[in-house]
């Protein structure tokens, strides 16, 4: 057996963190060292997502080390090698136009666009380079070893280069999911067919529940519903009530229980996709083959995105504009325009800070304000 071979087959005991179409990429790319530290993380308390994270950017640092030096990355990496690394994602365009040399040189961009590594034109974003250092750090100090990543040179080099960098600042989705765009998109799949039944739980949980994330959306588990006591409504009649125990999210403690509520017609559009499906135990959202069968696997997250996306352009909509994250942000924004209190809504959203959350709400006020209205 080759060593790519070995490393494919040991790959496979930790799929469950791994793109399945990468796997043998990833097996000529990593080495065996990598291959063991990824086993490791397997059997730590490590989320799945974070998993998947740091496996993406193993990886990514792996191709590009062998496409800028034609070596695999030395464990512990010297600081040169770092400045390398920061000088070839983050550089000013206006300067490539004069000097060729200036940022990552054609060969390597070539190379790692070639091995569908590099997507990206021009320099990354501050915040990929830096969470990609991050990752490497810690894969470092995995490996039981020391690294340099604080270092005054690179953390000088990092500072220059983001000042260099022209990039805006990106919402994950360009616009948010607001009440009336959502209901465009619940007009979609109005039908009783296990599709419509499923996307349209799947977009009344995400917003209602204070716009889930989409890996909470995948992740979620018939066990995590509880049945709670009906919520009396307008005019006195009784609605359906359920809480969803989140468990560990990306902004709560290590051993907090995270719970947020469901009250009325989410709850009913849940409970129908539920019973269609017959899903009693396991995975609530799940994939549908062409012929109706319901998957026993959990959706991927991605899929969660994709299913968003194609309810807006069945809706008429442009796709570029709207991202499964459009029904977090179009939560709190839709709170605002309400006139729901800022803390009230953070307890649904889950949201730990409130400089985050308040954009929302400050972005809807100055767009009805008096100050956007002058000429109006």
């Amino acid at each position: 057996m080759s060593a790519v071979d070995r490393r494919a087959e040991q790959l496979d005991t930790i799929a469950a963190v791994l793109l399945t179409d990468r796997r043998d990429k990833l097996a000529e790319l990593l080495t065996d060292q990598d291959v063991e530290t990824l086993k490791h993380l397997v059997n730590q308390d490590m989320g799945e997502n974070t998993l998947r994270a740091l496996t993406s950017d193993l990886a990514y640092l792996e191709a590009w080390s062998v496409a800028a030096t034609g070596s695999p990355l030395p464990w512990p990496a010297p600081e040169a090698l770092l400045r390398k690394f920061v000088a070839h994602h983050l550089w000013d365009p206006s300067r490539r136009e004069d000097d060729a040399e200036h940022g990552m040189p054609e060969a390597v961009t070539l190379e790692l666009r070639q091995s569908g590594f590099l997507r990206t034109a021009g320099p990354h974003a501050p915040a990929t380079v830096q969470r990609r250092l991050a990752n490497w750090s810690t894969l470092t100090k995995w490996r039981g070893l020391d690294g340099v990543f604080s270092s005054p040179s690179v953390k000088s080099a990092m500072r220059h280069a983001i000042r260099a960098t022209p990039l805006q600042r990106r919402r994950k989705s360009t616009k948010a999911v607001t009440g009336d765009v959502l209901a465009k998109l619940l007009a979609t799949c109005g039908g009783d067919s296990l599709c419509d039944l499923r996307d349209r739980a799947i977009l009344m949980v995400a917003f209602a529940s204070g716009g889930r994330r989409r890996s909470e959306l995948a992740g979620l588990r018939r066990e995590q519903l509880t049945v709670e006591a009906p919520v009396v409504g307008e005019g006195g009649s009784p609605l359906p009530s359920l809480s969803i125990h989140l468990g560990r999210t990306k902004n709560s403690g290590l051993s907090q229980d995270e719970v947020v509520y469901l009250t009325g017609r989410p709850v009913d559009a849940l409970n129908a996709w539920l019973k269609a499906a017959k899903i009693d135990s396991g995975s609530v959202f799940r994939a549908i083959d062409r012929w109706g069968n319901v998957s026993r696997r959990a959706l991927d997250p991605k899929a969660v995105n994709d299913i968003v996306k194609r309810r807006v352009a069945a809706a008429g909509l442009e796709r570029a504009e709207f991202s499964a994250h459009g029904l977090r942000s179009g939560y709190l924004t839709e709170a605002a325009n309400l006139g729901v209190p800022l803390p009230e809504a953070m307890e649904q959203s889950r949201h730990r800070s409130v400089q985050q959350a308040s954009s929302y709400y400050n972005s809807a006020t100055r767009r009805s304000g008096r100050a956007a209205r002058v000429l109006s």
